[in-house]
């Protein structure tokens, strides 16, 4: 596996300003539109933020997954729904590097490390619940040496615009993953629209209407995807919600101090009234918090230690309740204004909301992390 190597830390401030300038004052917008335009695509590109981690030759700059955390919480802080997109990109591409044949690296990862082709992760069925992987709903059928794909996936973030898509279905051996082209015959893409949150995300529910595949759409043996390419994905999915959730604290924080050194109660800034206070202390702590988990979390996925999945299910726990704390603080501290549309913290309100489902739901991880206590007290 090619070594990483970890960027200085201009390459961040570059991103920071990115955001600053060109994503945070327009993401309120963009909520509006329910999508994120074509041009600041294109600036993602051209800053090399799809797949920064794959390794140089294959298009990447061999980044880290600390920095890479960094990466998505600046993104974060300016606008859930870009991160969401990146987040998918990640977790369809690294599935290519990691599980993909040479063929399937060849074909897809130069167009993924520059954009010309958005992945995203199709593992849902809309008649299941969303943390139930295990529900037979999409199937593929064997026939000859090819395959017939039959079902739906919901909630696919970046479904409208993504060019492959990674599609979980069932067959005869179990779990089987498959690369499919977006504009496959027998693909149709529905856009849902008037979601909670990251609404400029773009999803959509992908049907698939007896799509047939050649055999070089399988992701590895057929029957072998649950605990390989589906649990990689989703780790590095939830390693991304994690940090992206550090992003919707700290763009709470800044929202709550610029207003309240700003408005006055009383006499007084609202900055200096003690509850006020305390709310902001509270952000600035679980700021911290969050990404020191997550910093734990991408360290050892650099070292490629398992004991990274249990480190990632505890900062997404952690740093996704916190981010709803937060933003809810910000409203709370906003008043009325942080109910309407002309200050960030509604809009950060209903993704953290959404960061609290995503990946892993919270109650689906306190089950696990629990679960990790008991194992380790048992011995």
């Amino acid at each position: 596996m090619t070594a990483r190597t970890r960027p200085e830390a201009p390459e961040l401030v570059v991103v920071g300003r990115f955001v600053d300038d060109e994503v945070g004052p327009h993401a309120n917008a963009w909520e509006q539109a329910e999508e994120i335009p074509d041009d600041v695509r294109r600036r993602v590109a051209e800053l090399g933020l799809w797949a920064p981690f794959l390794p140089v030759e294959s298009g990447g700059a061999g980044m880290d997954m600390v920095t890479l955390g960094r990466v998505h919480e600046e993104v974060g802080r300016g606008c859930s729904s870009l991160r969401s997109l990146l987040t998918v990109h990640t977790m369809v591409t690294a599935t290519v590097e990691r599980w993909g044949d040479d063929e399937q690296r060849e074909r897809w990862l130069p167009a993924l490390a520059a954009g010309d082709t958005l992945g995203a992760f199709c593992l849902t069925d809309p008649d299941f619940s969303g943390s139930d992987a295990t529900a037979a709903g999409t199937v593929a059928v064997a026939d000859h040496g090819s395959w017939t794909l039959t079902g739906r996936k919901k909630w696919i973030t970046g479904g409208r615009r993504a060019g492959l898509l990674l599609v979980f279905a069932h067959t005869a051996n179990g779990m089987t993953a498959f690369l499919v082209p977006a504009d496959h015959p027998g693909v149709r893409v529905t856009p849902v629209r008037h979601v909670l949150g990251t609404t400029a995300s773009m999803l959509a529910t992908i049907e698939f209407d007896d799509v047939r595949l050649d055999p070089d759409a399988l992701v590895g043996p057929p029957g072998w995807a649950a605990g390989t390419v589906m649990t990689g994905a989703l780790d590095l999915g939830r390693y991304s919600v994690a940090c992206g959730s550090v992003g919707i604290i700290r763009g709470a924080l800044a929202a709550s101090a610029a207003y309240t050194s700003a408005r006055s109660a009383g006499g007084g800034l609202l900055r200096d009234l003690p509850q006020i206070r305390a709310k902001i202390s509270d952000m600035v702590t679980a700021r911290d918090a969050a990404r020191l988990l997550c910093e734990k979390a991408g360290r050892l996925k650099d070292a490629g230690d398992p004991a990274t999945i249990m480190a990632t299910w505890v900062a997404k726990y952690f740093a996704s309740t916190a981010a709803a704390r937060a933003a809810s603080d910000a409203v709370q501290i906003h008043g009325a204004n942080g109910c309407g549309p002309d200050y960030p913290v509604a809009r950060l309100y209903r993704d953290a909301k959404v960061m609290e489902i995503i990946e892993g739901s919270t109650q689906i991880q306190e089950l696990t992390i629990a679960d990790e206590a008991y194992r380790e007290v048992s011995g």
